[in-house]
């Protein structure tokens, strides 16, 4: 996994929807502040659900402390959409379907379910400065208090 200290690639291309609208950028033109990036692995699963409703009950507060929000999984846009019009999300939704971005943070990892074995984006979240580099991690999210841990985090930055 990234260190903090570390600076990520931020020349990677993906699709986001934001505002409602799907848009293909990169991560450099969507750091005009700091940002706060949320790793989950799919929309409509329990604990993924559970760690973006926390954050969009918190989003607000950590938009007002000067950080851009934005949640990464694999999903499509489409999905992206409406999972955002369900549970009332208004920061960006990123889709990362080959786990790019999630390289970008060596945050992909092996995984089992129900005796299979798989690779996927660890549940974790990462802060960066405008430039791409890294400021705090959580490497094992909490899903139902995420948004919390986050504050937490961004508290501890500023002291």
């Amino acid at each position: 996994m990234i260190q903090i200290g570390d600076t990520v690639d931020t020349t990677i291309r993906f699709k986001v929807i934001i505002n409602g609208e799907e848009k293909e950028t990169t991560l450099a033109e969507l750091l005009t502040k700091p940002m706060v990036i949320s790793v989950y692995m799919k929309n409509n699963t329990s604990s993924c659900d559970n760690q973006n409703i926390s954050l969009a009950h918190h989003a607000k507060e950590i938009e007002k402390r000067g950080f851009v929000l934005m949640s990464v999984s694999k999903d499509t846009c489409g999905s992206h959409k409406k999972y955002a019009a369900k549970h009332g999300i208004g920061y960006i939704l990123a889709s990362d379907p080959d786990y790019n971005i999630a390289n970008a943070f060596d945050s992909v990892v092996e995984k089992s379910m129900y005796g299979k074995t798989f690779v996927g984006p660890s549940r974790s979240a990462y802060v960066l400065d405008t430039q791409g580099k890294v400021l705090g991690i959580i490497e094992k999210v909490e899903s139902k208090h995420h948004g919390e841990e986050i504050l937490n985090l961004l508290d501890g930055l500023s002291n």
